[in-house]
């Protein structure tokens, strides 16, 4: 399948199954990816064929080219429903990334006051202080959580650090007391001739407790809807997604499930 990077600083508006009509703020640079996960099921591609040649950008060039874009679609008439901080990699990698929170609220409160702000993380940073700050001022802090296995994801999330442990991201998780959406991607496949289904009962019941822990706002689950790198994946059925979603909304915990 093909895979696609986004432009940089800013693309869209796109029409995300999850959000609503979003405003793309990409804190990669275009010509490349910059991320600390390289995912098999990543819409950008892998890291080592995605390497990048210039800069990330600055704060400033987010800044004045998110002004330019929301200026645009106020001239037009349009309004956002979410800003998301996406794009090509993880954002909160960026060494700036708390600034560039603030001077999105700012632009958000002068521009589209109704919009909300989301970030799609892949939690790998939430040891850093800063960070965890920043997401507390969004509205959707979106994080995510594919498995409690560390062997799996290893395999399918394959971070850049070797020092990742799952509890210890179970435990960042925790510290948000409720701020948090957890997203999970659930699918079926193969890699390299090794299973990569994560929707039998001994990945999802693991899974379900740590959603307990950590008593997340929201749990996003979700399947394979665009194209990845590798092409033995497939989807997680809707009959899947259903039995799951409703054993997170059995513990009180909302829950909504994109075929």
């Amino acid at each position: 399948m093909s895979t696609q990077l986004h432009n940089s600083p800013i693309y869209g508006p796109v029409h995300s199954r999850r959000l609503g009509l979003s405003v793309g703020i990409n804190l990669m640079p275009a010509d490349g990816k910059y991320c600390t996960f390289d995912c098999i099921y990543c819409e950008c591609g892998y890291n080592h064929e995605r390497q990048t040649r210039t800069p990330r950008p600055t704060v400033a060039e987010v800044t004045a080219a998110l002004e330019r874009q929301l200026q645009t679609m106020a001239d037009d008439g349009s309004r956002p429903d979410v800003l998301t901080f996406a794009g090509n990699g993880e954002p909160t990698a960026h060494p700036h990334f708390a600034e560039i929170v603030d001077a999105t609220i700012a632009l958000r409160n002068r521009y589209c006051p109704g919009a909300r702000i989301s970030v799609l993380s892949n939690a790998t940073q939430l040891n850093r202080a800063e960070v965890r700050e920043a997401l507390m001022k969004v509205d959707n802090n979106i994080q995510k959580l594919d498995t409690v296995d560390d062997a799996y994801i290893r395999l399918v999330n394959r971070p850049a650090s070797r020092a990742y442990r799952v509890d210890d991201i179970i435990g960042q998780l925790r510290l948000f007391d409720g701020h948090v959406i957890i997203q999970t991607m659930f699918m079926h496949g193969s890699i390299d001739g090794e299973d990569v289904g994560n929707t039998a009962e001994r990945y999802v019941a693991p899974w379900l407790e740590a959603v307990r822990l950590i008593q997340p706002a929201e749990v996003m689950i979700y399947t394979i809807d665009r194209p990845t790198p590798d092409t033995c994946l497939q989807k997680a059925t809707p009959l899947e997604l259903d039995a799951i979603r409703r054993r997170v909304e059995d513990m009180g915990i909302a829950c909504t499930a994109s075929y």
